[in-house]
């Protein structure tokens, strides 16, 4: 069965489009948080990033660049906030590698948060080896 994005992306549902190329397309989000909301997805019906091809990937964010400096530009943004999310626990709801771009205004009562941990450096040593590519 197609995913939301699969149906938006195919003209079976609506969508105010904003950018399309061969491996991402953007568009309104119909959720607003504040104008200029954008939702920028793949092309292909790739779960989360980790699923995505490199070229597919760097593509997000590419498109994700040109319209943050233009929704900044054009909604008077005083910043944009990128988020990127995956699987449930990642708090991603849609399961098709999207990501968002949303204009911020100081004080708009968004909020993205959580408990900042600290640990020593040597743990961040011993972290940072499990994962070095």
């Amino acid at each position: 069965m197609p995913t939301i994005f699969e149906r938006l992306y195919s003209g079976e549902l609506p969508c105010a489009r904003v950018y399309a190329d061969e491996h991402v397309f953007a568009f309104m989000d119909a959720g607003q948080l504040n104008d200029g909301h954008v939702i920028v997805a793949s092309i292909r019906p790739y779960e989360t990033l980790m699923d995505a091809d490199e070229e597919t990937a760097a593509a997000l964010m590419r498109a994700a660049r040109r319209i943050a400096i233009a929704v900044e530009r054009e909604f008077s943004a005083d910043g944009v906030t990128v988020l990127q999310a995956n699987r449930a626990a990642g708090w991603q709801t849609v399961p098709h590698l999207h990501l968002h771009v949303l204009p911020r205004r100081a004080g708009d009562a968004v909020t993205l948060g959580w408990p900042r941990r600290d640990p020593p450096f040597e743990t961040l040593q011993a972290l940072a080896a499990r994962i070095r590519v």
